[in-house]
């Protein structure tokens, strides 16, 4: 028996080349023929491996149920001592039991159960003391119905999946709450106007119309942020890219915002010229602009700074850019990139909320919002090859800056 150098243990076994003496080793015949003792050779050497450079917990049994590996993962894993499980019962180095409370291994009784049978699912177990794990198995026989030669064990912590299940159910308590709201004024309206229409004044009509529209737009943005979840987290973000003039679209949003209510002098644009050809999807740079400064004027206070300037990008990984030019240097090895600043003189951030920012659900305040908007903008900004970051601003509200690098085609090289 050998210690892995991560505290793990294993009996040392060779590995077999595959049928004939060519091709890929066999790996049922590996994993069968751990424990046979031959010092001139590691177990998973021809692959470059260790059990320890495993992810999840493997633990194997010989025939007679005997550990004979139990690697660093399933030590951590089982807070179980990796040199005293080698050598021990399956069943005493793990004594799992179902979520009723049965003892898994005789109730599946791997080496007398049925002879068609070669191996469990993943399911969820519970070892001494309450903690939950995903365990699977495979029987390894040393012919079709023959008898158990090993059984190796894969485990695996919960805890990946249960943040993904709260997130999913923090996901779905949010649109609920998110929809009922619009959904019931548009309902409240419609059935309104349709039962009592000749009661209602002309200015009635469109104060209720106009709330209904408003609604509408709710909904269908709070979908269109779903969408866009949807796509960063699997990976599926397009970006189109085009030249951008950046410098018009901040301009375009601000008289936006205007439009709607705001004072032009709460706004202080500067654009340092001269900027690098910027190529990136319009669209979703629009977005990234709208919801940064909709977050300051909505959740900040005094005057929104908005600074343009051109931007060394270093390291730079262009993250869904297929022609995306990395030659685009400066002799210092930085690339060329745009850098835009969001900052306004609101009452800022809490330092311990700054690691928050960009998680889902996450809201500065009680204003509004689906805590959706600036997971969605961080997912955008690094589909470009870009960074966000977000601190203090120097009149002490929040500031937020992103760096797009110039992404041109390789074909403008």
């Amino acid at each position: 028996m050998t210690v892995g150098a991560s505290g793990s243990a294993i009996t040392r076994g060779p590995v077999r080349p595959g049928p004939g003496g060519t091709g890929p080793p066999d790996l049922a015949r590996d994993v069968g023929d751990l424990g046979q003792e031959d010092p001139g050779q590691d177990f998973g050497q021809d692959f470059g491996i260790d059990p320890d450079d495993l992810p999840d917990g493997l633990v194997v049994a010989d025939e007679t149920g005997r550990v004979i590996c139990f690697n660093a993962a399933a030590a951590r894993i089982t807070a179980v001592v990796a040199v005293e499980a080698v050598g021990s019962s399956l069943e005493r180095a793990l004594p799992l039991e179902d979520l009723e409370g049965r003892r898994w291994w005789a109730l599946t009784d791997p080496y007398g159960g049925l002879l068609t049978r070669y191996g469990q699912p993943e399911r969820n177990l519970l070892l001494p003391g309450g903690r939950e794990v995903l365990v699977s198995a495979r029987y390894v026989r040393a012919y079709p119905q023959g008898p158990v030669r090993r059984l190796v064990v894969s485990i695996r912590g919960t805890e990946a999946r249960r943040r993904t299940e709260r997130s999913h159910a923090e996901l779905i308590a949010t649109v609920a709450h998110e929809l009922r709201s619009p959904l019931t004024s548009v309902k409240g309206f419609t059935a309104t106007l349709l039962a009592k229409w000749e009661r209602f004044t002309d200015d009635q009509k469109r104060l209720m119309l106009e709330t209904v529209d408003a609604d509408a737009n709710r909904v269908t943005r709070l979908i269109a942020e779903l969408l866009d979840i949807s796509r960063i987290d699997s990976g599926r973000l397009e970006v189109r890219r085009q030249p951008v003039d950046i410098g018009t679209a901040v301009g375009r949003h601000i008289q936006s915002i205007t439009a709607s209510g705001q004072s032009p002098d709460r706004f202080l644009v500067r654009i340092q010229q001269p900027l690098p050809a910027l190529w990136a999807d319009p669209d979703k740079i629009d977005q990234i602009l709208g919801n940064l400064l909709e977050n300051a004027v909505r959740h900040g206070a005094g005057t929104v700074t908005i600074e343009v300037a051109p931007a060394q990008v270093k390291h730079v990984e262009y993250a869904h850019a297929e022609h995306a030019n990395a030659e685009h240097t400066h002799a210092d090895g930085g690339a060329k990139g745009t850098a835009v600043t969001v900052s306004d003189e609101g009452p800022g951030i809490p330092e311990e909320s700054m690691g928050r920012v960009f998680t889902r659900f996450w809201r500065g305040s009680k204003r509004g919002g689906t805590g959706l908007g600036l997971y969605i903008v961080k997912g955008i900004v690094e589909a470009h090859g870009g960074t966000i970051t977000v601190g203090r601003g120097p009149g002490g509200g929040a500031q937020f800056r992103f760096i797009l690098p110039v992404g041109a085609p390789a074909y403008l090289a």
